[in-house]
């Protein structure tokens, strides 16, 4: 059994940052793939940042290269993502997921996931 505890959501200016933390538990095979999604209101939820933990390969959506981060803490169980220079359109819920396969972007492949945090940006 796998389980994902988020932390790290809340309310930011326009232009400031955050960081979101993701404990992974349950089993010492934390995945493949880890996984950022976030869900905006009246949206689709949408990956917006993996990492394949075989490489530490990452990948970001185009709305968040080169502002958000994806990495993992020394002991690999922890995932983060700093999100910096964020914006009113980053205002969603945001969800850390894992997979045991290469799983892209692609919601339905992520099997486990965290509870959700809200982030909220204003401007």
């Amino acid at each position: 059994q796998v389980q994902l505890q988020e932390s790290g959501g809340g309310s930011v200016q326009a232009g400031g940052s955050l960081r979101l933390s993701c404990v992974i538990s349950g089993d010492s095979n934390i995945g493949y793939a880890l996984g950022w999604f976030r869900q905006a209101p009246g949206k689709e939820r949408e990956g917006i940042a993996i990492m394949a933990t075989d490489s530490d390969n990452t990948f970001y959506h185009d709305s968040v290269r080169g502002r958000f981060t994806i990495s993992r803490g020394n002991s690999k169980n922890t995932l983060y993502l700093q999100m910096n220079s964020l914006k009113p359109e980053d205002t969603a819920v945001y969800y850390c997921a894992s997979a045991a396969r290469c799983a892209g972007f692609i919601r339905g492949a992520y099997p486990y996931w965290s509870q959700g945090t809200q982030v909220t940006v204003s401007s």
